[in-house]
């Protein structure tokens, strides 16, 4: 495994790896505490980026041509390389998408719109979302729920945040379809037991979806060994590209799904009255895809292997410990999640002061967090807190910058009380 990042002598050369890290805000150093919202690219990403659009751009799959040929050959080693991140066997397959977003909307749709075969949500039917999520796992099956007539019901977490496998026992029953949640809270930093919660509710006969955007980065995620249907993560929360990400998930399963997209590169034949589909993936990747995307993807993906996603999450749980003791010692200052110890996520609320203010006072010492609602609005709500400041942190972070965030916060606070 090596020595934890935070004890290795090469920190300083990792974070050379990365350009903006080098910037000052505000006459600071910048200390970029916004990974769960989009993570730095380190220079082995912008090289592949660089690679392909400077020396090998060309439209993939059907081209006879050379370099059609050789990117073609690129993209699929991509895939090949991002189903061997995710731990996928022979029976997944992994299919590019824009992002998490259009990953799980893909889903959504694609289980409640009839097309070729009935669609697998009817009216009568059930669909678990878990109150962890992001919205973006919550809205696409609200309208999935009113389009196809079947009933949406929510796993609440506790007053801490926190999900727990007996509560979901109540809400499976024989007209559960399909159970959604995350693998980590983007809100609150909470990592809920998801492989106890998919394995429950796939011995239910639910079909199980896993928004993975806030894990990938951080933990290793094997598809074999989940009870897992249908895997979300984007690029850019992962070191990678923005417009970038994936669908993974039981071939059986996505063969299920009506496509989000049609036309070119989807089809194995056209009329004028009617079409076929292709074969997996592509009958789920209409248009022309984000090649160059795909090859920074697997080159970010290939990135964080060779460091290690077992150090790589050791570090950063062992900063958002400092960051959430630090802050919750601050008089007025309740952290969300506190007890959670195994994610990268800190998020607080103080009394007496808009997370928008402490966010803009940050940004003046060169510190980088995120204010807000944070896509997450029920969960917030839920916790009786609305809006907060969220600190998030990456490989490249340091302990020095947990201390100046506690710092800064602390000098907010005095400021704005």
């Amino acid at each position: 495994m090596g020595e934890p990042l935070h004890h290795d002598a090469g920190l300083a050369a990792l974070r050379a790896q990365f350009p903006q890290l080098a910037e000052n805000v505000n006459g600071a150093p910048l200390a970029y505490l916004d990974n769960a919202a989009t993570t730095q690219m380190p220079l082995a990403v912008l090289g592949a980026l660089r690679g392909f659009d400077a020396q090998a751009r060309a439209n993939i799959h059907r081209g006879v041509h050379t370099p059609s040929q050789r990117a073609t050959e690129a993209f699929e080693q991509a895939r090949a390389t991002l189903k061997h991140f995710v731990g996928a066997g022979s029976e997944h397959e992994l299919v590019f998408t824009s992002g998490t977003t259009e990953s799980l909307n893909l889903v959504a749709h694609g289980l409640s719109t009839p097309g070729a075969t009935p669609a697998l949500l009817q009216p009568g039917d059930e669909i678990i979302v878990s109150g962890l999520e992001h919205h973006a796992n919550l809205v696409p099956w609200q309208r999935a729920a009113r389009r196809s007539g079947a009933r949406l019901r929510i796993l609440k977490p506790d007053a801490q945040g926190r999900l727990h496998v007996a509560d979901l026992t109540p809400l499976l029953g024989p007209r559960t379809r399909i159970f959604a949640l995350t693998a980590c809270a983007n809100a609150s930093g909470e990592r809920p037991p998801y492989e106890g919660l998919l394995a429950h509710a796939a011995a239910a006969g639910a079909l199980t979806v896993l928004d993975a955007a806030q894990a990938v980065a951080h933990e290793a995620i094997a598809l074999q060994a989940l009870q897992c249907d249908f895997l979300a993560f984007s690029g850019h929360k992962m070191h990678g590209p923005m417009g970038i990400g994936v669908l993974a998930g039981r071939r059986a399963a996505l063969e299920r799904l009506e496509p989000l997209r049609y036309g070119g590169d989807m089809v194995a034949w056209v009329s004028d009255g009617e079409a076929e589909f292709a074969e997996l993936p592509m009958r789920l990747e209409g248009g022309t895809p984000n090649v160059a995307g795909a090859l920074g993807l697997a080159a970010a993906a290939e990135f964080l292997e060779q460091i290690g996603r077992e150090r790589i999450g050791a570090h950063s749980a062992a900063l958002r410990r400092h960051a959430a003791a630090g802050l919750a010692a601050l008089p007025g200052v309740q952290v969300l999640s506190e007890h959670s110890g195994a994610t990268a996520i800190v998020s607080f609320v103080a009394e007496g002061a808009h997370p928008h203010d402490i966010g803009t006072l940050l940004d003046a010492r060169g510190i980088a967090v995120r204010t807000g609602l944070h896509c997450a609005q029920p969960l917030l709500e839920h916790l009786g807190c609305g809006p907060t400041t969220r600190a998030s942190f990456a490989l490249y972070n340091t302990h020095a910058e947990v201390e100046r965030l506690i710092d800064g916060v602390a000098q907010a606070l005095r400021q704005l009380r």
